[in-house]
Order: structure tokens, then sequence, then C-alpha cells
């Protein structure tokens, strides 16, 4: 194992002594959805898509703005 490999691993480690077995299978497991986005979610995303090209979207900045929460928005531009 390089020594960047190995710099990488233990960054992503939950605690010191995890082993590497222990890391590597719980990244396993975490890159397998065991819960597929249905039918449903797909259009969703499909339509969700659809006003992204269009333009039909708003940034975090209008939305609270909108909301009328001055402070966030000066805190954001900062």
């Amino acid at each position: 194992m390089g020594t960047d490999t190995k710099e990488k691993l233990n960054g992503l480690k939950i605690h010191p002594r995890e082993t590497y077995d222990d890391l590597i299978n719980r990244l396993v497991d975490a890159a397998y959805d065991d819960e597929p986005l249905s039918d449903e979610e797909r259009d969703d995303i499909r339509a969700s898509e659809r006003d992204i090209t269009a333009g039909r979207v708003r940034d975090l900045k209008e939305i609270m703005k909108a909301l009328g929460d001055d402070k966030k928005i000066q805190s954001l531009e900062e």
C-alpha cells in the first residue's frame, strides 16, 4: 500500500483504531444502494433536470431574501 493511499485511508477512519478491513468494508457497504429509486423518484429527478435546463430555478440568496432573512444573506455575501 502506497503512502498516499494509507494517508487517505487514515483520513477516512471513524476512529484511529478502526482496522483497514473494517474501514474498507464500511466504504464498500456504503457504495451499494439497498433502496433503489422508485419510478416516481426518477420522474421527479427528470422534472427537476428539465426545470434547471429551462432556467426555472432560484438561487439560495433569492430564496433567503424572499423569506426575509437579511442577516443570513449578508453572511453569505461575505
